[in-house]
């Protein structure tokens, strides 16, 4: 990991300027779920993870409650994180098809993985004010990350958030629609890919499949040269 994003890694996980959702983050590290009663929770803002070279960004929008924010590590410890590790192992992004705890072994290739938000907010809806308050941290991300050529944005909330960022930065009005595999130019020439998040809800109601995801990912690792 290079210098930068060890500053801003530190930064994040230091950060406080959301009261609400720093008290929401204690109480689901004081409270725990049933079966992690045991389990001392990370409890704090997670960074992204991956490869600081990456060409492609797999992003979404908050840790999960008893996921990320459990664990210390994006998309790790929760059902979405296991359907998703499955698929970037079958296309060979990743060389394990689980993610367990940060100390599992995960690597990435080319890749990195972050949220738009780096807490959980109350009912995975954070405040205006609070996508304010991370955005400077996911345009970090984008600066730091030299290579990158696409974005694919797991679910709707992520990809608008995504979008939102951008036209503040670059002044666009151009309309975007969220369809699964539907694919947007940005004006710094990455390339944005919608897919439908791998939340168990949208697996469950076969919104998603394995079938359907690794399509996505692969025609992503084509276009990014991964």
């Amino acid at each position: 990991m290079n210098i930068k994003f060890k500053k801003l890694n530190k930064t994040i996980v230091n950060c406080k300027k959301c009261p609400r959702l720093t008290n929401f983050i204690k109480k689901i590290s004081t409270e725990k779920r049933k079966q992690n009663i045991n389990e001392k929770y990370w409890g704090k803002p997670v960074h992204g993870f991956g490869d600081n070279k990456a060409k492609l960004m797999i992003l979404g929008l908050a840790p999960a409650s008893h996921g990320g924010t459990r664990t210390g590590r994006v998309f790790t410890g929760d059902k979405s994180g296991d359907f998703l590790f499955k698929s970037l192992f079958t296309v060979k992004i990743s060389n394990q098809n689980f993610s367990e705890s940060m100390n599992d072994n995960l690597k990435l290739d080319s890749t990195y993985i972050t949220n738009i938000i780096k807490c959980v907010p109350p009912n995975d809806k954070p405040l205006n004010t609070e996508l304010a308050n991370c955005s400077n941290y996911f345009i970090s991300e984008l600066d730091n990350l030299k290579s990158l050529k696409i974005i694919v944005a797991l679910g709707k909330v992520a990809f608008d958030n995504c979008l939102k960022i951008y036209k503040k930065k670059f002044k666009i009005n151009a309309k975007f629609q969220f369809k699964h595999g539907k694919k947007y130019l940005l004006p710094d020439n990455k390339i944005l890919i919608a897919c439908y998040h791998p939340s168990p809800r949208n697996v469950n109601t076969k919104i998603i499949n394995l079938k359907m995801i690794n399509q996505l990912f692969r025609k992503a690792k084509k276009i990014a040269s991964v």
